[in-house]
């Protein structure tokens, strides 16, 4: 396998909602960006995401989007409101958003890895 040479791109959440971001930067950390994307190879850029408390929840979804999870057991669904998502840690909302962006397969977890978020 070869190695490729990382860059590092930096993103500023500031006045920012979190799905058009989460766009962009999974993009990146998938290195759709680039012209010499392969699917195959793993060759995307560490993203740094900064200013992400600052970013804009529009509309009512502070109130009604629910993120929901299922442990797998009989009646295992737990769900969590934004809102408490968002007072905890205003970086896992956009985490959430990048990972569920990415494609369920084995480099999901490197490109996770790749993106460092901060407040």
């Amino acid at each position: 396998m070869s190695t490729t040479a990382r860059t590092t791109e930096t993103v500023d959440a500031a006045g920012q909602a979190p799905g058009r971001l989460a766009t962009r930067v999974a993009m990146m950390l998938m290195g759709k960006d680039k012209p010499s994307f392969v699917p195959h190879a793993d060759a995307g850029a560490a993203v740094e995401v900064v200013n992400a408390g600052k970013m804009k929840i529009t509309g009512t979804k502070l109130d009604t989007k629910t993120y929901y999870a299922h442990s797998g057991a009989p009646r295992g669904l737990s769900a969590k409101r934004l809102k408490d998502v968002w007072a905890g840690d205003p970086s896992d909302v956009l985490r959430r958003a990048v990972s569920r962006m990415l494609p369920k397969n084995s480099f999901r977890t490197d490109r996770l890895n790749r993106l460092s978020i901060k407040n």
